[in-house]
C-alpha cells in the first residue's frame, strides 16, 4: 500500500530504512491447524507459532529451538 521511509533526519541512515504498509489480500492456512469442518478458521489449540524473543525462539512455555542468530556476537550488530 506505502512506503514508509525512516531515518530522515539521520544522514547515516537516511534512505536505507524503509518500512512498509501492506494489504493481505489472501492468506493460506495448512489443513493441519484447521479447525475441524471450518473452511476459513484456525484452532488455536493445533496453532503453534514460534515467536522470536530476543533472537531465541519460543513456544507458550520454555525455548523450544536453538537459533542461529543468538550465537552471533551482539557487538556485531552496532
Amino acid at each position: 500500500m506505502h512506503a514508509h521511509p525512516l531515518g530522515r533526519d539521520d544522514d547515516a541512515r537516511s534512505g536505507s530504512l524503509v518500512a512498509f504498509e501492506v494489504r493481505v489480500t489472501r492468506v493460506h492456512v495448512h489443513e493441519e491447524v484447521r479447525m475441524p469442518g471450518t473452511a476459513d478458521r484456525v484452532d488455536p489449540d493445533r496453532w503453534r507459532p514460534l515467536p522470536m524473543s530476543f533472537q531465541r525462539f519460543y513456544g507458550l512455555g520454555p525455548e523450544v529451538h536453538p537459533s542461529r542468530l543468538a550465537s552471533i556476537d551482539e557487538d556485531w550488530y552496532r
